[in-house]
């Protein structure tokens, strides 16, 4: 039998070895909470010794390779891709074969430090606002029409290029809806089926009046000093950024959009580019000049605590589904759109597959194949390595 120690692939420049070099500062000058200090200890032992591993050896030679095990947390960004391409898959199938619109909904920056002081709670309110406000204003005389039921996808993300704070719910909606008597398709034109200046203004006022009542009812609070009254009518003095992206033909499109968004962490691996006296220099695609790539430099600790910014409250969900894709509804009313629609469904492709398989369908590589013989496959060894 040959046996081989094998050390994971690294990119040049690894988001946990950054973490691990400097855990200690960190600690030292920032409260971390219970949600950070769990994805720093995930993401310094991934795919490391520190991890435990696994084993798989070939059917027909015998050589065994052993590899270190992932961490799986949802923010590193080593151990998304498979998981992301699965859940994409998976919801080819209840796509009503349609067009679709892409909604951006952006909290004003007057927010941002109520916001991060209470995320868990702010952050459910503004998808709640989000989705209630698309659903009320469609369902009027302003949208398709009184009592229409659209479905949708809400995606929350809380950060620009670079790095930066930056709240804001991705939404993904078919272009109409059923009708109140659930016989009919109702379909949208291509300019959407909701005017945007009342859909902020409808989002606005919701929103405010989650935040308040919280406020209130001391479920959210305010920095030292600061008072409601006067934070509302800052809110108030603007116009609410919602934004209506380009109409998409077809579930194809979504799907290829989806697999850009859900599973995506703050920053990947990829987009480091340097690491060099004390300092980080990573890409970001600067949408104000036409996204154009270009590279930005920070202080490691000041790129950190950027990265540590957009860890999630433990047991918060960011994806949300809505109307007649809500899964409460999927089974009757989500099938009766597709039935309205008359058009096949796009069939899943990875469905039954192992996760080894799946990278072989993405990727085109092939790493279930012996190195050694080329000839048998590689299968688990039910052999397990402890942490070092």
């Amino acid at each position: 039998m040959q046996v081989m120690n094998s050390i994971n692939t690294r990119q040049r420049y690894d988001l946990g070895e950054l973490l691990r070099e400097n855990e200690q500062e960190l600690s030292l000058r920032y409260k971390l909470s219970f949600a950070q200090e769990r994805a720093i200890a995930d993401l310094i032992k991934c795919r490391t010794a520190e991890s435990g591993g696994h084993a798989m050896h070939c059917n027909r030679c015998g050589y065994t390779e052993y590899s270190y095990n992932s961490c799986r947390n949802r923010h590193c960004p080593k151990c998304q891709f498979v998981k992301q391409e699965q859940w994409v898959d998976k919801l080819k199938s209840g796509l009503p074969a349609t067009g679709y619109f892409h909604v951006v909904f952006t909290v004003p920056r007057t927010l941002h430090e109520l916001f991060y002081v209470n995320q868990k709670s702010c952050y459910n309110y503004l998808l709640t606002a989000a989705i209630t406000s698309v659903k009320q204003v469609a369902g009027s005389k302003n949208g398709i029409g009184n009592g229409v039921i659209i479905g949708g996808i809400a995606l929350l993300h809380t950060w620009g290029q670079a790095l930066t704070y930056h709240p804001h719910v991705h939404m993904l909606i078919p272009a109409g809806g059923l009708s109140e008597d659930h016989m009919e398709w109702i379909r949208s034109s291509r300019e959407f089926f909701v005017p945007v200046k009342i859909l902020s203004k409808v989002f606005r006022g919701i929103l405010c009046k989650q935040l308040e009542g919280a406020v209130h009812n001391g479920e959210i609070f305010l920095q030292e000093g600061h008072r409601w009254s006067s934070l509302k009518a800052q809110l108030y003095k603007k116009g609410w950024n919602v934004n209506i992206k380009p109409y998409m033909a077809g579930p194809e499109r979504v799907v290829a959009y989806l697999g850009r968004y859900t599973y995506r962490v703050a920053i990947s691996n990829e987009r480091i580019t340097r690491v060099k006296d004390h300092k980080v220099s990573f890409r970001i695609k600067d949408y104000r000049s036409n996204s154009v790539i270009r590279i930005i430099e920070l202080p490691v600790i000041e790129f950190l605590r950027r990265f540590l910014q957009h860890i999630l409250p433990s047991g918060f969900y960011k994806i949300r589904y809505f109307g007649f894709m809500a899964q409460v509804h999927v089974g009757r009313l989500g099938k009766q759109v597709i039935a309205l629609l008359e058009q096949s469904r796009l069939i899943p492709e990875f469905e039954g597959l192992s996760a080894t398989e799946i990278y072989s369908a993405i990727t085109g590589r092939t790493i279930n194949i012996c190195r050694v013989c080329k000839l048998g496959r590689m299968i688990p060894a039910h052999i397990k390595i402890p942490p070092s």
